[in-house]
């Protein structure tokens, strides 16, 4: 099982990225490290949002900068229009599940069912087939090691994080950005929320983080289907 990274504090996150990458290593944890053109990913959980999520979308689109959405279902369906906003402005979406609810509190059979209602949720706002949509999210990043033999078993490659800044909690922008760019690498994997909760700030924080990570050498990139 996953320790939920909403009950940590932030010195925490380095630490426990660490073991648990190499405790789970079939996850996506970070990009491959490149010197040369440090890749770096921003990600977004929990949307979309009918106020959050378009401010977002116009601060990626002003930059040019792609974004890797993991939406819910649920959210999906109320708000069809913004998931294809999301696919037609050229970003990559995928699954946190149909509501947010952790893996470790549902059944093998729930889980099942939620991932495959948000795929359908998905392929019916943004066309395609529901399996086109193929890389998941665990909410609260939660999980207990059989479920992801599961996973891989219904085609789903699990997407985590590396850089944790908390923005949930809602805490002053200058603290989250402060956060990430402290625990930025090459190869990293923010995670942001452009949800409920913390994303009343994300197209604040993402304007002023995205050139204070192009100073630093870093370049924003898509996730690449599995």
């Amino acid at each position: 099982m996953v320790a939920s990274p909403q009950i940590l504090p932030p010195f925490l996150y380095s630490p426990l990225h660490w073991g648990l990458k190499t405790l789970f290593p079939d996850c996506l944890w970070e990009l491959q490290a490149n010197p040369n053109t440090q890749p770096i990913a921003l990600t977004f959980d929990d949307g979309p949002h009918p106020d959050h999520t378009p401010a977002l979308l116009e601060v990626l689109a002003h930059f040019q900068v792609p974004g890797n959405f993991f939406v819910l279902g649920e959210r999906v369906q109320r708000w069809p229009q913004l998931a294809q906003e999301i696919v037609r402005q050229g970003h990559h979406i995928g699954l946190h599940g149909w509501q947010h609810r952790s893996f470790t509190q549902l059944t093998r059979e729930e889980i099942h069912h939620s991932l495959s209602r948000n795929q359908a949720a998905l392929a019916e706002a943004c066309g395609g087939i529901p399996r086109d949509y193929r890389d998941v999210r665990p909410p609260n990043g939660l999980f207990w090691p059989h479920t992801l033999a599961d996973l891989r078993d219904w085609g789903l490659r699990v997407v985590m994080w590396s850089v944790v800044p908390e923005d949930w909690l809602t805490p002053p922008v200058s603290v989250v950005l402060e956060r990430i760019l402290t625990q930025a690498r090459s190869g990293s994997l923010i995670v942001l929320h452009d949800g409920v909760h913390g994303g009343s700030q994300v197209a604040t924080i993402t304007q002023q983080l995205i050139p204070r990570l192009r100073e630093r050498g870093f370049q924003f990139v898509r996730l690449s289907d599995p």
